[in-house]
């Protein structure tokens, strides 16, 4: 599992381990909580993760929101 040591914006890119049934790795993070809410931007279907699960599948971010411009 990897840590992610970055914190997690409204706005980030991120590309996931696996890809969505719609062949989709890229997902935009819409909300920040004890669930991260994602959307994918192949299909742009809403799903919500537990943090947790997240920070295992993330791979790398793509782009960072507005506040992770900031740092």
């Amino acid at each position: 599992m990897i840590e992610i040591s970055s914190p997690i914006f409204v706005g980030d890119v991120v590309e996931m381990r696996k890809p969505h049934p719609c062949g989709g790795k890229q997902w935009l993070v819409v909300r920040v909580g004890a669930d991260i809410g994602l959307v994918c931007q192949t299909c742009q279907r809403r799903v919500l993760l537990p943090r947790r699960d997240f920070a295992r599948g993330v791979k790398k971010f793509i782009q960072r929101g507005e506040s992770g411009s900031e740092a």
